[in-house]
């Protein structure tokens, strides 16, 4: 089993800590990577893919120094190596304009408004976890311990239509 790679990205190193100590319970089955700017993630996201990886969810804060969330999560909405990466966006200052444009530009699967619950986040978490599993073709099994069971009944239904 491979572990999952999830990453998130905020430019405050108190957000990226809260974020590790909610998602802990993923350690098991993936690997929590914390990245302070766009351009330190598009490091890590060409790394995996340099290596055959990719990752399975990306958790952007919207307002960063330098390229935002909305931008960032569009260009990698329009990588094609990048396509089955569940984007979540988090933010707390994101205009009605920019949450439009995370919809329809940036395509994220998710909105998270800070400040957030760790059981709304890992229930947001576990559901696209599960999604990109099934979509990526890995043995779900392996992960079971954090898959969402409604998520996984209905994207395995819908798969074997």
């Amino acid at each position: 089993m491979s572990k999952l790679s999830i990453i998130c990205v905020d430019d405050q190193r108190d957000v990226l800590a809260a974020l590790r100590k909610d998602l802990e319970e993923f350690r098991g089955v993936g690997e929590v990577v914390s990245c302070e700017s766009a351009d330190e993630t598009m490091d890590v996201l060409e790394d995996l893919s340099r290596h055959g990886k990719e990752a399975a969810l990306l958790i952007c804060d919207h307002v960063m120094p330098g390229t935002n969330g909305v931008d960032f999560l569009a260009r990698i909405s329009s990588d094609l190596r990048f396509t089955r990466t569940k984007k979540i966006l988090l933010t707390g200052l994101a205009s009605h304009q920019d949450t439009i444009a995370a919809i329809n530009r940036a395509r994220i699967d998710y909105y998270i408004e800070k400040p957030w619950t760790r059981e709304g986040l890992i229930a947001v978490v576990k559901r696209f976890l599960t999604q990109y599993v099934i979509e990526a073709g890995l043995d779900y099994t392996a992960y079971a311990s954090v898959m969402d069971q409604d998520t996984l009944y209905r994207e395995l239904h819908l798969k074997n239509r």
